[in-house]
Parts: structure tokens; C-alpha cells; sequence
């Protein structure tokens, strides 16, 4: 990753994606969060089930909009229970809307991106 890249990614906490529809084929492009914890860069949400990430799960390479900067990636579902809870309990705590933990733990999704 160019420094270029980490400096974009690094300023851009809201971010756009462009996934693949599981079922249709077609693009789908949403606004989301970046996170960023243990040096390496991630998607998640609250609790509940996603579009996005049934379509990363089925369609691994996504698109990641940055301001200026739009760039192919690949989303590594995280399922883990123990690399779950050192990536959540990073997050979580600084989101002062998040609730609990455990929560997150047991019901977000989890995508670390994976840059070429």
C-alpha cells in the first residue's frame, strides 16, 4: 500500500463500497464506517444481519471509495471468536452509541480489507 493510500484511508473514517449482489450480479454501492485496529483496517456495523456482507461473503472483492481514490479490494470475513474479540474490543469502546461489547462480539459482521 502506497503511503498515499494509508494517508486517504486514514483521513476517511465514512467511506463508500461497492459490492457485488449475491443473488442479482449487480453492484450495490452504500455509505459505511472504516475502523481502524490492530494496524490493519476494517468494516463492521451494530448488531444484526447486512446486505453488504452477505454479498462480501458470497463475492469477496469489493470496491473501496475514498474521497479521490477508489480502489479494488478483498473483504476477509472474520469468524473467529478470539480475533473477534481483540478486533471488537479495540472498537467498540470508542463508539460511545455502540453498547455492549458482548453484543458485538456476538452479532456483528466483521471484515478486515485486505489491500493489494
Amino acid at each position: 500500500m502506497t503511503d498515499e493510500t494509508r494517508q486517504a484511508l486514514d483521513r476517511q473514517r465514512t467511506v463508500e463500497i461497492t459490492t457485488t449482489g449475491r443473488r442479482s450480479g449487480r453492484p450495490k454501492r452504500i455509505e459505511i464506517w472504516r475502523y481502524r485496529a490492530a494496524g490493519r483496517y476494517w468494516l463492521t456495523g451494530s448488531p444484526g444481519a447486512r446486505d453488504w456482507y452477505a454479498n462480501l461473503l458470497a463475492h469477496p472483492a469489493f470496491t473501496l471509495h475514498l474521497t479521490d481514490l477508489d480502489l479494488r479490494v478483498r473483504g476477509r470475513p472474520v469468524t473467529d471468536p478470539d480475533e473477534r474479540a481483540r478486533v471488537f474490543g479495540a472498537i467498540v469502546p470508542t463508539l460511545d452509541w455502540a453498547g455492549s461489547l458482548e453484543s458485538w462480539i456476538a452479532g456483528s459482521p466483521l471484515v478486515e480489507i485486505e489491500l493489494a
